[in-house]
């Protein structure tokens, strides 16, 4: 998500207005409150670990009992919660309905930091950004971003943050330096800034209408798509997804899927192949149910991977951390909930960095990062998918 680069720089006390182009550079990628009235697709959870048989016998069933009268509901009337249930369920509950003019979302990208100088004396914040996006078929964007007062993340941090005198701007660690943080309201008004040629991994709305709608034709035409898909590299490397194996070719065909049920402008039939796809892809499982950062109930859907650094971006090299991605999906609404990224092995030990603008050689230390005290299975950072819908309600 490039929404997660830029909370590593959330509101530093040198922040400054980001321009319309990597605006849109960072709306590209994928990859952030109380959900509106509108029709529409309203965002869910994942999960899987099937062959390609109980897969394929499993969506027979689903898809013979979903008459959209009756929603197929996950771990109901014969439905187990089995592996690979809760995707094919939610592949066969994508809500229906005409398109809009806009495709819009809501998403908010949340990252948690830790405020002191040692393990046993600090507490979490919540560093918090909203993105309001609306794209129509021609692949004219407008997007909106908000800054929202960061907060502390548990009862014990907000106890701990009242007995440090309840401050209102903490400073805390970064990649980039030290940052600040303000746990109040910003007075900068929010403005909807024109994008044009909007595109999803190099995909233009129109060619994400017509991708197929069914998961290994799917899965096929999103093989071609190339990019920079590795997680650390010493440098940009340009390749399709095809030439990819394993654990990497699942962690990238997973990242372009979450982006077709959240945030791309594509048809029902295309986000109903999508939970379909991931359904086949191995090591991906549902785990249980759970309450997103929004307090929605929804399931887990762990992928098989233990580094979940954004793909491409230039916080790849300053992670000194391991991370578990999951997805939180509403089986029943066929929708994308959350991800959330989640603790595997703390920031540790150093990294050398390319030199700054300087010349001078730099290097990553686990003093600048911030969860360099969180215990494995703690949140690191997350994105909210609150709305995701088609509209014909042009941006405000």
């Amino acid at each position: 998500m490039d929404e997660l680069d830029a909370l590593r720089q959330m509101r530093t006390a040198l922040a400054q207005e980001e321009s319309p182009d990597r605006l849109a550079l960072r709306a590209d990628w994928r990859s952030d409150p109380p959900p509106r009235s509108r029709r529409g697709f309203r965002v869910s959870r994942v999960s899987m670990m099937a062959t390609a048989a109980l897969v394929a016998a499993t969506l027979a069933a689903i898809s013979l009992t979903s008459g959209r009268d009756q929603p197929v509901r996950f771990g109901e009337n014969g439905s187990p919660e089995a592996p690979g249930n809760a995707l094919l369920v939610a592949a066969a509950n994508v809500q229906e309905g005409p398109t809009g003019t806009y495709w819009h979302t809501t998403r908010i990208a949340g990252k948690i930091y830790a405020v002191g100088e040692n393990a046993a004396d600090h507490y979490k914040v919540e560093s918090r950004m909203q993105y309001d996006d609306w794209t129509d078929q021609r692949g004219k964007s407008c997007i909106a971003v908000q800054d929202l007062p960061a907060r502390p993340w548990t009862a014990r941090d907000t106890q701990k943050w009242r007995e440090a005198g309840a401050p209102t701007k903490v400073q805390v660690a970064t990649a980039d330096g030290p940052g600040t943080l303000f746990l109040e309201t910003s007075k900068r008004e929010r403005t909807c800034r024109r994008v044009g040629d909007r595109r999803f991994f190099g995909m233009t709305p129109q060619q994400l209408a017509a991708l197929p709608t069914q998961p290994e034709q799917l899965q096929n035409a999103l093989l071609d798509l190339k990019g920079n898909w590795e997680a650390y590299a010493p440098k940009v490397t340009r390749q399709p997804m095809r030439a990819l194996q394993g654990e990497k070719r699942v962690r990238a065909l997973s990242d372009v899927a979450g982006t077709l049920l959240a945030e791309a402008p594509v048809p029902p039939a295309v986000r109903s192949a999508a939970f379909r796809m991931l359904a086949t892809l191995p090591g991906v499982k549902v785990e249980s149910r759970t309450t997103d950062p929004l307090g929605r109930t929804g399931v887990v859907i762990s992928l098989p991977l233990e580094t979940t650094i954004p793909l491409g971006l230039s916080t790849a090299p300053k992670q000194l951390g391991n991370y578990r991605r999951q997805w939180i999906i509403d089986p029943d609404n066929g929708t994308l909930l959350a991800m959330r990224d989640l603790v595997a092995t703390p920031p540790r030990g150093s990294r050398d960095l390319p030199p700054g603008d300087d010349g001078e050689p730099r290097r990553l230390t686990t003093d600048s990062q911030p969860d360099r005290f969180h215990q494995p299975g703690e949140l690191s950072e997350y994105e909210t998918y609150e709305v995701a819908e088609w509209t014909d309600e042009a941006p405000s």
